[in-house]
């Protein structure tokens, strides 16, 4: 039987050939150097293939950021037996001064520029990039560009002129590969370490990708990656609208991430503040499975509050996570 982890592996090899192919998917010469930075001295903690990292988000019934929680507010089961979480981070609302003191933050921004982004690109291009000029803690940026071809680069936190100049020339044209761009992303960010964030921006549903949906939410379970999407989808009719707005959901949610949809693009700058306090307000938590078996299989995860006065806060995380694979690791 094929191993489920061989599988998503797969497909999403699959989804890259195909962008590349259609597309200059990796930019050699726009910030290919990524994996050089790391000059900022904070501590680093590499991810290794034994730990398990969980980010996790935690807001009061209004929906703002709950923090200060510490490794004992919080219970971790893995199907069903209990595990002792042996790392833990939290950041700060206010400044996300600590979000990557320990844990890199690599945030990314898929950003729609198909044809019928002509008319709202200037205000999305503006909001897009006070978003980013604002997490001065991220140690890396990976935009993804998108319309009928995907076009993927990484910036270093000295490159921010560049990747505001890659982010204003480029003109809406063409169609939606949406599935695409999201499986190119998360191909890009799949060997490094750190707290992946992906901002994904669109005006409407996929009409172009080579990835199904489905597809792409196997993908979107398999990755450490949180996404947030914000569909402005103002424009499209009721019943396409409806069925956008539920696959965003459903892409976020899987990821502990979240959609926003806006009723008119003058909304934005008010959602990217919000996206901005949650990111800087997780918390990271770490653990070595008391499951050593490499048997590549979704293990269900669940994660919940202790604490009696905590009972009204809601937490957002992903549902698990598919163990590492080797041949005969049952």
């Amino acid at each position: 039987m094929r191993r489920v982890l061989a599988w998503v592996v797969l497909v999403l090899g699959i989804a890259t050939a195909h962008a590349a192919h259609r597309a200059d998917a990796f930019d050699e010469g726009e910030g290919s150097r990524a994996e050089a930075f790391g000059e900022r001295g904070q501590q680093r903690f590499k991810v290794g293939v034994d730990l398990v990292h969980f980010s996790v988000v935690v807001t009061d019934k209004q929906g703002s950021p709950i923090t200060g929680l510490k490794a004992e507010d919080f219970e971790l089961v893995e199907e069903g037996k209990p595990q002792s979480i042996t790392y833990f981070s939290e950041g700060d609302a206010d400044s996300g001064a600590r979000l990557s003191e320990t844990l890199p933050l690599r945030l990314g921004l898929a950003l729609d520029t198909s044809g019928s982004m002509d008319r709202d690109i200037s205000d999305v291009r503006t909001g897009a990039i006070k978003f980013l000029l604002a997490n001065d803690s991220a140690v890396d940026f990976t935009l993804v560009d998108f319309d009928t071809e995907v076009r993927v680069t990484r910036y270093g936190p000295d490159e921010t002129e560049r990747l505001i100049e890659r982010i204003r020339r480029r003109k809406p044209d063409g169609w939606t590969a949406l599935y695409d761009a999201v499986g190119v992303y998360l191909h890009s960010v799949g060997t490094v370490d750190g707290q992946k964030i992906l901002l994904l921006y669109t005006d409407g549903g996929d009409t172009r990708s080579e990835l199904t949906y489905a597809d792409l939410l196997d993908l979107l379970k398999s990755a450490d990656v949180t996404v947030y999407a914000i569909g402005y989808l103002e424009n499209q009719p009721g019943s396409a609208r409806s069925m956008q707005q539920g696959q965003l959901q459903r892409m976020s949610a899987i990821t502990g991430g979240q959609a926003f949809f806006p009723s008119s693009v003058k909304e934005l700058e008010k959602i990217y503040e919000k996206i901005q306090r949650e990111i800087a307000a997780r918390y990271s938590l770490g653990y070595i499975s008391l499951d050593t078996r490499k048997d590549g299989e979704w293990r269900k995860v669940e994660i919940k509050l202790k604490r009696p006065d905590l009972k009204g806060a809601k937490l957002r995380t992903r549902s698990g996570y598919f163990a590492p694979y080797r041949e005969g690791g049952h």
